[in-house]
């Protein structure tokens, strides 16, 4: 999926990613070069325009997820999995850490065809390259729709750094992306 053109003229590309805590998602690819907004919302579920709450009951089938708009002249949607794939778990069924449900599942949500088919084969190489001990469960699902959360769960870990899950959970998830990815971080 394409947006408008941006100002240096080249089309805008979307991708919609679950990985546990869309907070942690969330602080990583505000810092990736080529990412120009990240937005923190619910996908893959039933009901229309679901709360947090509802979410967290686990009964509207919904993933927190991060929508990130980015320049594909700047980043790759390949690199913006690769990335995704560095930052969370993806061999664990509904949960990342502590939190568990359907609602912290590994998804990414195609937005087209091309990215249906490099989402295949970025999991099949790390499948091949035996990153991890356990299979990959990520969920690999067409895009429907895509809810903005509530706007206190919006840049949360840049608003809320001091709180004991952004020390515990997010801060490391962001320094170890930070290193690994230090030549793709914005200026």
């Amino acid at each position: 999926m394409t947006t408008n053109n941006g100002a240096n003229g080249f089309a805008k590309e979307v991708a919609t990613l679950g990985g546990g805590c869309f907070w942690c998602l969330e602080a990583v690819y505000e810092e990736l070069r080529g990412v120009e907004k990240v937005e923190s919302g619910y996908s893959g579920g039933h009901v229309p325009n679901p709360t947090y709450r509802e979410v967290c009951s686990e009964t509207t089938g919904h993933a927190e997820v991060v929508q990130v708009t980015f320049d594909p002249a700047v980043v790759s949607y390949k690199e913006i999995l690769e990335v995704f794939f560095t930052i969370h778990d993806p061999t664990t069924l509904n949960r990342q850490g502590a939190d568990v449900g359907e609602s912290y599942r590994s998804a990414i949500f195609y937005h087209s065809d091309e990215q249906r088919r490099v989402a295949g084969e970025v999991i099949s190489a790390l499948e091949t390259e035996g990153v991890w001990d356990n299979p990959i469960v990520t969920q690999v699902a067409p895009f429907e729709e895509f809810y903005v959360a509530e706007d206190y769960h919006q840049e949360y870990f840049r608003n809320n750094g001091f709180q004991p899950y952004c020390q515990v959970v997010i801060a490391p998830k962001v320094a170890k992306f930070r290193k690994q990815y230090l030549e793709k971080l914005k200026a």
